[in-house]
């Protein structure tokens, strides 16, 4: 099992960066691929960025593609997320989610992670 605490949210002007992380418990951290997700008021929880177990492979949704850059250090046990060029509509809670695998595959799904951090703010003012 693994527990997640996301920090770095904050309160930014639009056109700002911030950089989240996701600091991961436990000694098994590189067998697990590792997500980001998001939820706004009023809207549903929905995917923002992907990497594999290795790193190596990502993957983004079309809203945040050339702006945010998703990363990991396994021996920190921690996975980032570099968001430039922030807009207002990317106000939203901020989750890590994380999924044990044999695979080298990322995982755009809610339903494709085991678990998730308590989640940090971040809020864009235009």
């Amino acid at each position: 099992q693994v527990q997640l605490v996301e920090s770095g949210g904050g309160l930014v002007q639009a056109g700002g960066s911030l950089r989240l992380s996701c600091a991961a418990s436990g000694r098994t951290f590189s067998s697990y691929a590792m997500g980001w997700f998001r939820q706004a008021p009023g809207k549903e929880r929905e995917f923002v960025a992907a990497l594999n177990k290795n790193g190596g492979s990502t993957a983004y949704a079309d809203s945040v593609k050339g702006r945010f850059t998703i990363s990991r250090d396994n021996a920190k046990n921690t996975v980032y997320l570099q968001m430039n060029s922030l807009k207002a509509e990317d106000t939203a809670v901020y989750y890590c989610a994380a999924r044990q695998t044999i695979t080298n595959v990322t995982f755009r799904s809610n339903s494709g992670y085991e678990y998730w951090g308590q989640g940090t703010q971040v809020t864009v003012s235009s």
